[in-house]
Order: structure tokens, then sequence, then C-alpha cells
């Protein structure tokens, strides 16, 4: 970061399958201005860099940016942080891959490195959230799906191939695990995901005679604020839903402390908003399921970036990485 004084800002865009969130963000992680396109809208994945390219430039030159940008980072689905290449564009409207990294650079002029979303959520609190100054933790994003990213010793875990760090899709229920988007059964995200929680939602509903009031609600459309407004509301069922959650996800942490001994798990996402509901469980399956050598040693906690900004921040902080 040495030309910050030339070039003091950076631009973070999060690329989801609905739409593009995008700010101009400095070096404190403040993020200057912002908006977002439909990442849908165009058919042709030229058609979309066009106006991305001309929104992102209107916010640069409103806030006198022009020549000031040190680089772009671009968290998206599947991205691949060594390529430069979306391999396989869940939820994307274009076919794939698509050799985004270059595609921008080439619109901009301005160097562009992108990553997986929750590896950029990652990078992203690294930078400017609970995890500065950590060299050792694991985020892990609880949003419509489970993702991770893990850093060991200061550096992004990648892997060989770019694809490093898919903790959602670790088994937890090798015998009539429910079935996941990735096509194996019994993932972690098919349990601890927003829609993992709806999911038990119903199965409990179906099995359990238990007066609740989710047995009010069409079962086919509840979802994980259905569930937590019931369990704030004192509703037993919805409570043991998010216990029944969080005991899964303590014990899935439990068990990746001993693949790197983290100094922390950094939660992100819809399902912390549900408080104790779910962190209390999650911190007693892990305290009862850690190894020993590694008890009092890991933190659990919650992210404090702003949700709104959260995505654009990740993706942000890979702006500083790019070389002249």
């Amino acid at each position: 970061m040495a030309n910050l004084a030339t070039k003091p800002y950076v631009i973070g865009i999060d690329m989801g399958g609905t739409n593009t969130a995008f700010g101009i963000v400095d070096a404190r992680g403040n993020v200057i201005a912002s908006d977002s396109i439909k990442t849908g809208k165009h058919s042709d994945i030229n058609d979309y860099i066009d106006e991305l390219y001309t929104e992102i430039t209107r916010i640069i030159v409103a806030n006198d940016a022009v020549d000031k940008i040190n680089g772009i980072g671009i968290g998206a689905p599947n991205a691949n942080y060594y390529t430069g290449i979306i391999e396989d564009g869940v939820n994307l409207p274009w076919p794939t891959p698509i050799p985004l990294a270059e595609l921008i650079t080439e619109k901009f002029g301005i160097p562009c490195v992108i990553t997986n979303d929750a590896n950029a959520a990652a990078i992203g609190e690294m930078t400017y959230g609970v995890a500065r100054g950590m060299k050792d933790f694991i985020m892990i994003t609880l949003g419509t799906g489970v993702g991770s990213g893990i850093v060991i010793n200061g550096q992004m875990v990648y892997g060989h191939d770019g694809f490093a760090g898919e903790l959602g899709h670790v088994v937890m229920k090798r015998n009539n695990g429910r079935m996941c988007g990735c096509g194996r059964t019994g993932c972690l995200e098919a349990y601890c995901s927003a829609t993992g929680v709806a999911r038990t939602a119903r199965e409990f509903l179906d099995i359990r005679t238990d007066e609740s009031k989710l047995r009010e609600l069409d079962a086919d459309k509840i979802t994980s604020k259905d569930v937590y407004d019931c369990a704030v509301a004192g509703d037993k069922l919805a409570k043991e839903i998010f216990e029944y959650t969080g005991t899964i996800l303590g014990e899935a942490l439990a068990d990746f402390t001993t693949f790197s001994s983290p100094e922390a798990f950094v939660l992100f996402g819809g399902l912390t908003k549900s408080g104790d509901l779910i962190m209390k469980p999650v911190r007693d399956a892990f305290e009862k399921n850690v190894m020993k050598v590694f008890k009092g040693k890991v933190k659990i906690l919650i992210s404090e970036l702003k949700e709104s900004d959260a995505a654009v921040l990740g993706a942000s902080a890979l702006g500083w990485e790019v070389k002249e």
C-alpha cells in the first residue's frame, strides 16, 4: 500500500445472483459512496460490464476520485482468485467460464482481483473488522448457504486450484442426511443456513405433535425469520429448532478447530441476528466437543461489519492487493 498518498481508494464489487453492489472505499474501511445494479438485467456479460462501468465511473467522478483508484476487488460466486475466472456461475445469467478479472481490467484500465464471496468476507474482516491483527481465523457466512474463508498465518487459503475453504459442504450427517444443492447429502449447509433452518422447521412440524405458532403458517413458505419471530415470542418448538441448528454448527466448529487451530471463528450473516437463540447452543456444543488441548483458546465472534457495507468492504479489500 505504498502508493496510498496518490491512490487512496479502491473499488469493491459484490456480484450476487440478483444484485451487484459496488462502492468506493478508503484505507480505513469507510465506504465513500455506493450503489447497485441488477445483475440479471443483461443477457450479455459485456452489456453488464458496460453498465457497471457507467455507474461506477459516475460515482468516481462525483466523489473526486478520478485517477485515485488503486485497484478493483470483486467477490463473486465460484470466482477463482488464481485465474480471475468465474468457473461455474451458479445463479448468474451468463454462460461460464467468464474471464471476469480480465474483462474488468480491460474496461476500467485498473487492475482487478477476484475471489469467491466468502473469501472476500474473510479478507474484509481481516482488513477492516473484528479479525484485524489476527493471523489465524475462520470466517463462516450463514446466509442462503454456508460459506467459509480460512486464514492461516495471515494468508487466505486457496488451495492448489483456488477452491479451498468449502466448509459448508463438510458432511455432518453420514446416514440419511438431507440433499444439498452441491449434489451430496448431509452437508453443514443443508442444516445451518437460513434455508436449513426452514427445512428443520418443516421436518419438526411433520414429525412432532407439539403445539406451535409455526403451525399457523403455510409450512412450504416458512422462513428462518418466521422461526425467529416465533422463538422470540416464546414458542418452544421454534426455540428447539435454533437449539438443533446451533448444536450442529457448534459441533462443526469443534471439528474445524482441529484442522487449523484458529484464534477465532467469525460468524457473519442473517442467522447471527438471532443472538443467543443460536449462539448459546453453538458455544455450548463447541465447548462440549472441542479437543481438550484447544479448550479456552478459541473465540467465537460475530462480525461487526455493517451488513449493508460488508460485501462491498470485503471485495474492496482485494483492491489493495493489486500490483502496479
